[in-house]
């Protein structure tokens, strides 16, 4: 979903991490850990992947919603991928289904926008909503209780063509390292006992509520 960055809804402090990091991963866990230090347990931990496959530099959500997928978290939710991308089109749709399927959701959410030269490849991640398409004047709604914003080029002119032009290499780089973050982040909750250890159930127990 493009937007220029910097654009939000509140000036919460954003921290930037550029993903030619050596340990651009483990910074990026680092700091969504401490935005989930004060999560209540019984709240449902969403991931929101915004953008479309229509776009190379927009395909950056959706990439990293794939990759999420494919790892199948056990605790956090997923949504927006390659498959069923999240955009302008459905996006008041999906907020509300993920309000309607999950207990009072802490919403990740996770988008591509373009910004400065020094920026470009770089990660902001804050705590507050994004307001995605507010680099082009498109009223959407905001979403998230923290978001990651993946800068994929520079902002200011002809933004659709710039994202159209971004290199595949970069975003899919940017991607996989994100995914991968996001996925340490769900391992070390479960290993800090945020959520019900898995060891713990008992499979001849459980009961699939659809089957009742």
């Amino acid at each position: 979903m493009i937007r220029k960055g910097g654009l939000f809804s509140s000036e919460q402090p954003k921290t930037y991490v550029s993903h030619e990091e050596a340990l651009a991963s483990k910074k990026i866990h680092r700091i969504l850990s401490s935005f989930l230090e004060n999560v209540q347990k019984n709240r449902s931990i969403v991931v929101l992947c915004i953008g479309t496959d229509r776009s190379t530099g927009d395909s950056f959500g959706p990439l990293v919603g794939t990759q999420l997928y494919s790892m199948r978290l056990r605790h956090f939710s997923v949504y927006g991928t390659l498959s069923d991308p999240v955009h302008a089109v459905n996006m008041q749709e999906k907020i509300e289904e993920i309000h309607l399927s999950h207990n009072d959701p802490f919403i990740i959410a996770v988008d591509a926008c373009l910004g400065r030269v020094k920026n470009v490849g770089s990660y902001q991640l804050g705590k507050g909503p994004l307001k995605p398409g507010a680099g082009v004047q498109k009223e959407l709604p905001e979403v998230g209780d923290v978001h990651i914003n993946g800068i994929v080029n520079v902002s200011g002119f002809m933004e659709y063509f710039v994202l159209q032009n971004t290199r595949l290499h970069l975003v899919v780089s940017m991607a996989d390292i994100l995914a991968e973050s996001i996925y340490q982040l769900e391992r070390s909750a479960f290993k800090q006992e945020r959520f019900i250890p898995f060891q713990n159930i008992s499979f001849q127990q459980y009961v699939d509520p659809k089957k009742q």
